[in-house]
């Protein structure tokens, strides 16, 4: 099963977009993923993994809940 990583800047108070983006890939995929896991991190860090592959950084992608949601989901399909 997929295992979701959103790496987030503390120092820089992005827990409330790393929690909104965590959720929307909970309500999308449910029991179909394995873990989304939030991970403390600094340096203006934003950057989501599904199975250890980057499928956003902030600073190559615009911010998209839903684009980041799009991202993920041939990792879940690929898993199941």
């Amino acid at each position: 099963m997929t295992r979701v990583e959103v790496e987030y800047c503390v120092p820089c108070g992005m827990l409330n977009r790393a929690q909104d983006v965590s959720e929307a890939i909970l309500k999308q995929f449910g029991e179909s993923i394995d873990e989304v896991a939030l991970v403390t991190g600094d340096a203006g860090v934003f950057v989501v993994r599904a199975d250890d592959e980057v499928v956003f950084d902030k600073t190559e992608d615009e911010y998209d809940v839903d684009a980041i949601v799009r991202a993920v989901k041939p990792h879940v399909g690929a898993a199941a």
